[in-house]
């Protein structure tokens, strides 16, 4: 017996592009009160009674992105509503378009869910920065089991949208024997109507002069509310297309004689020393210490509340310690390129990565060119980042990296455990002749994820969270190298230091969640440096002029990092991708480079209201004196092969 045939009804091809919308709608919606559960889990949020505000914000950038997706699907459907087509194909295309489209969609959610854990800003061309070592990345996502997860769980959510949308295209718009039309009358009103409201969804607001941006999402003074109504889609196409104009015309924060003259005035400022002058003999070593992802709330010495890290706490409190250092960005490439070559990070340019390399006149090569031996220790492949290339052109001599470990000891995507690197830098150092000073760098992987936490150590750990375990680990791998380290011949005429690459997001009560950037910094010699703290502002790029203000060598500091014994700071600054911090003891500005908004926190006391108005003056001063910085740094990139002069 055949099977009855279907029978459409007047307009269904129409509806089918309002329900393509509508599950758009909910798809998206589930993937933001997914995110908001996640994060709110790790991070405990103070929602404020906002949140569906957020949700309606959400709609309004969902609306947007579906618009756009929606916007050919809707015009084959109105051309073929008013031409009457009936070919089973053409309706096939648009809808395994909308499918297709809103699936790439729903990617982008998946992955920006742990994106936004890790970096407390929504999916944005920063996210796809390692393309060029996509093997590791590969290897990172299959070796951490939450990626697997959302991996799994977005898997899951595309074939139920997929079978939902299969289920409404038959009823909807695959052609059926006998199929049904608008009248001329009402079918082009109708499609004038459709196209109308898509192109008001297309700019997302009616206002003439300007359509939604990333900042129109950000209705109150809470960061992560006004974070969470972005649609991923929108912000990596945003990114995308604002880090294009910035590399066809670089960055403009202002004239450059007039930065030039701000750094002028700045860096001349000198005043009485913080310490009795600090003279180190001659031939000291210097051992530094980059910690991966090491934020000051971690560290007990600086966050009280935590017991993490009772080896550094030990450390600091036999230091010379700045207790209010700040990192120059928020990855790992800026925290080696602002310490050893003193210069700040410049947005989300990657300047180790650039095809042409930079002549940097910092810590190696200051070093290297008094006689010391350079040498770089870490734990994965020596060409992430380009750290071989661009560290070897700049005065590194040797980079050990997870070639030079047994291929036993490497255990996931970072190579080696800290604790193992460590023993080896004690077994290579150990080789080097004691006539001859010098610098060993050593940066540390085990606390960036995927974590990794080695089995049949010693270290009986306080938590069973793995990201504590992970903390405490890392702080166990610092201390048994200062234990080794105490035994060999060479640790009584070494200078030690410590500082982060960056922290990690452990607060977000600001769009630059200040965790990323607050790090431990201490210089460490039990026998010359009498143990200190310090609440000057120190920038990540002050360390090298102030590790060789205490040596004696002859080196011309032609960097934007001052020696911190000797100079202070008004204030220090920072970036993280598209947006610029500026900090003084009690008040912190924020400049969005993608909205041109700026705001103004009383950060001491955790205070999110926005006080621009009342501290313009403050915040201009704050402004001109980063910017100047940051301008500054970006042409001197440009107009010297080498800055090395």
């Amino acid at each position: 017996m055949p099977k009855p045939t279907r029978k459409d009804f007047p307009g269904s091809r129409l509806i089918y592009i309002l329900s393509a919308y509508a599950i758009a709608i909910f798809f998206f919606t589930l993937f933001r009160i997914a995110n908001s559960i996640i994060y709110c889990n790790a991070q405990p949020t103070d929602l404020e009674g906002l949140y569906g505000q957020a949700l309606f914000m959400g709609w309004r950038f969902d609306t947007l992105v579906s618009c756009f997706v929606l916007a050919l699907p809707l015009l084959m459907v109105i051309i073929g509503e008013i031409a009457h087509i009936r070919a089973k194909a053409y309706y096939a295309v648009a809808h395994h378009m909308t499918v297709t489209l809103f699936i790439i969609c729903f990617f982008a959610c998946a992955a920006d869910i742990p994106y936004f854990n890790y970096f407390f800003t929504r999916l944005n061309a920063q996210a796809v920065d390692w393309g060029d070592e996509a093997s590791m990345v590969i290897d990172m996502i299959i070796s951490e089991p939450t990626y697997i997860g959302y991996f799994f769980a977005f898997l899951s959510i595309a074939a139920g949208y997929w079978f939902l949308m299969r289920w409404v295209y038959r009823r909807l718009l695959k052609p059926c024997a006998s199929p049904r039309w608008l009248p001329l009358g009402y079918s082009i009103p109708l499609a004038i109507l459709l196209i109308a409201a898509c192109f008001v969804g297309m700019r997302g607001r009616l206002q003439a002069k300007s359509p939604m941006r990333v900042g129109t999402a950000y209705f109150c003074n809470n960061a992560f509310l006004n974070q969470i109504g972005l649609n991923p889609v929108f912000t990596f196409i945003k990114s995308i297309e604002d880090q294009g104009k910035r590399k066809s015309q670089p960055i403009a924060l202002m004239d450059e004689e007039e930065a030039r003259s701000i750094i002028e005035t700045q860096l001349s400022k000198a005043i009485t020393p913080l310490h009795d002058t600090i003279a180190l003999p001659e031939g000291t070593n210097v051992v530094l210490v980059l910690m991966e992802s090491m934020s000051a709330d971690k560290v007990g010495f600086l966050s009280p509340a935590s017991d993490l890290t009772p080896n550094i706490d030990s450390l600091m409190s036999r230091s010379l310690a700045f207790t209010q250092a700040y990192s120059a960005g928020i990855h790992t490439h800026n925290g080696l390129f602002s310490t050893l070559f003193s210069y700040p990070a410049i947005l989300n340019r990657h300047i180790m990565k650039e095809a042409v390399i930079p002549q940097m006149c910092g810590l190696p090569h200051a070093l290297s060119s008094n006689g010391y031996r350079t040498l770089f220790f870490i734990t994965h492949d020596s060409e992430f980042d380009n750290m071989n290339g661009f560290l070897l052109g700049n005065g590194i001599e040797k980079l050990f990296s997870q070639q030079d470990y047994p291929s036993s000891e490497v255990t996931g995507t970072w190579g080696v455990p800290d604790h193992i690197m460590f023993n080896h830098a004690i077994e290579e150092l150990g080789k080097l002749d004691n006539s001859q000073p010098f610098l060993a760098c050593l940066l540390t992987c085990s606390d960036h994820g995927p974590f990794i936490y080695p089995e049949n150590i010693e270290l009986q750990p306080r938590h069973s969270d793995l990201r504590q375990k992970i903390v405490e680990y890392a702080d166990w791998s610092i201390g048994q190298f200062m234990h080794k380290a105490a035994q060999q011949p060479w640790f009584d005429n070494t200078l030690f230091v410590f500082v982060a690459d960056h922290g990690s997001i452990l607060n977000s009560r600001y769009d630059m969640p200040l965790s990323y950037h607050h790090e431990p910094l201490f210089f460490y010699y039990p026998k010359l440096i009498t143990p200190q703290q310090t609440d000057r502002l120190a920038c990540q790029i002050d360390l090298t002029p102030t590790l060789l203000g205490m040596l004696p060598v002859s080196w011309n500091n032609n960097t934007l990092g001052i020696d911190l014994l000797r100079q202070q700071r008004p204030y220090v600054y920072f970036s993280a991708d598209d947006k610029i911090g500026v900090l003084d003891q009690q008040w912190f500005y924020i400049y969005r480079m993608n909205e041109g908004r700026e705001s103004m926190y009383r950060y001491r006391t955790g205070n999110t209201h926005d006080y621009l108005d009342q501290e313009a003056q403050r915040a201009d001063d704050m402004r001109r004196y980063a910017f100047s910085m940051i301008q500054t740094t970006q042409s001197r990139l440009r107009d010297h092969k080498t800055l090395c002069q």
